[in-house]
C-alpha cells in the first residue's frame, strides 16, 4: 500500500478531539487568550478531568490543588497544559489498534517524551517542542498497524514495534517508514512544519544538512527508552551505543545511561496521560 492509499483508508486515521485541534493552530498564534482555551477545554470533560489530575499529580509538585482548568493554565502555565493536552488527546485518538499492545506502546512513547525533555535541556533544544514530538514520534506505527494489520503482523514478525531494526524493515517491505507516515499525520493535523520535519529526520538526524538537532534528540531518547522496554544488558547498550549522535549534541560519553535518571523517573505522576 502506497503512502496515499495508507491515507484513504478511513480505519487508519484517527481524530484529534476538537480541543487537540484547537491548541495545535495556537502554536501558529503570536498571542493565545489564556481563558478562551480555558472555555474550550472545559467543554471536553474527558480531556479536563485527566488535565486536572495530572496537574494535581506528584510530578508538578504544585503547592496547592488545583481545582480547574483556568486554575491548571494559571498554575502550569499555557504551554505546559498544551502539551499535556495534546499528548492526552492523541493517547484517546487510537481505542484499539490490531496487533498492537497500545499500553505498551504509549508506555514507551511517554518514556521516550520524557527523555527527549531531559536531554532537550543538556542540549539547548526547546524541551517542549521536545516532550511532544518524543510523544508522537511513532504514532506512524499505528496507523499501519490500523490501516494493513496483516502486513503490519508480517513485519512485527521480523522486527517488533519497539525494535531498532523495525525502520529498516518497514523500508524494505514498504518503500516507506513509520517515520515517514508520522511525519504525514502531523502534516495533515496541521502541526507547525517543526513537527513533521522533525518526526520524518529522526531516523537518522545527522544525514541532514544541517544536521536535525531537535531530530537527534528524539533519536536519543526513543534509544534509550529501548534499553529500558527491552531490558539490555550492560554489554548490549554498550554495543548499540549512539556515540555519534550523543557527541554531535554535545553529550559526553555514557551521559544518556550514566548521568541521565532511568525513563521510570523521569516520567514518575506522568503515567496518567497514557491511560
Amino acid at each position: 500500500m502506497k503512502l496515499d492509499a495508507l491515507f484513504q483508508n478511513p480505519t487508519a486515521l484517527p481524530t484529534a478531539p476538537k480541543v487537540v485541534e484547537e491548541l495545535i493552530s495556537s502554536f501558529d498564534k503570536a498571542s493565545v487568550s489564556t481563558e478562551e482555551i480555558a472555555k474550550k477545554l472545559s467543554t471536553d470533560p474527558v480531556l479536563s478531568a485527566k488535565l486536572l489530575r495530572l496537574a494535581n499529580s506528584a510530578y508538578y509538585h504544585v503547592s496547592r490543588s488545583i481545582g480547574t482548568v483556568e486554575d491548571a493554565v494559571l498554575m502550569l502555565g499555557f504551554v505546559t497544559v498544551r502539551t499535556l493536552v495534546i499528548s492526552s488527546g492523541l493517547v484517546s485518538g487510537f481505542k484499539t489498534v490490531p496487533g498492537l499492545d497500545l499500553k505498551q506502546f504509549w508506555r514507551y512513547s511517554l518514556h521516550t517524551a520524557v527523555s527527549a525533555k531531559w536531554i532537550a535541556k543538556q542540549t539547548g533544544e526547546n524541551t517542549d517542542l521536545a516532550f511532544t514530538i518524543g510523544m508522537m514520534h511513532a504514532i506512524g506505527q499505528l496507523v499501519i498497524h490500523s490501516a494493513m494489520p496483516e502486513q503490519a503482523l508480517a513485519l512485527d514478525k521480523v522486527a517488533g514495534p519497539m525494535d531498532a531494526r523495525r525502520l529498516d524493515a518497514e523500508q524494505a517491505s514498504l518503500g516507506y517508514t513509520f517515520a515517514d507516515v508520522g511525519a504525514e499525520l502531523a502534516r495533515r493535523w496541521k502541526f507547525p512544519n517543526t513537527f513533521s520535519e522533525t518526526i520524518s529526520a529522526f531516523p537518522d538526524p545527522l544525514n541532514h544538512t544541517p544536521p536535525n538537532r531537535l531530530a537527534a534528540v528524539v533519536h536519543l531518547a526513543a534509544w534509550r527508552a529501548r534499553v529500558d522496554q527491552n531490558k539490555l544488558s550492560d554489554d548490549e547498550i554498550a554495543s548499540c551505543y549512539p556515540t555519534e549522535m550523543a557527541e554531535a549534541l554535545g553529550l559526553d560519553d555514557g551521559d544518556l545511561i550514566d548521568k541521565m535518571p532511568p525513563p521510570d523517573e523521569l516520567s514518575a505522576g506522568l503515567e496518567e496521560l497514557v491511560k
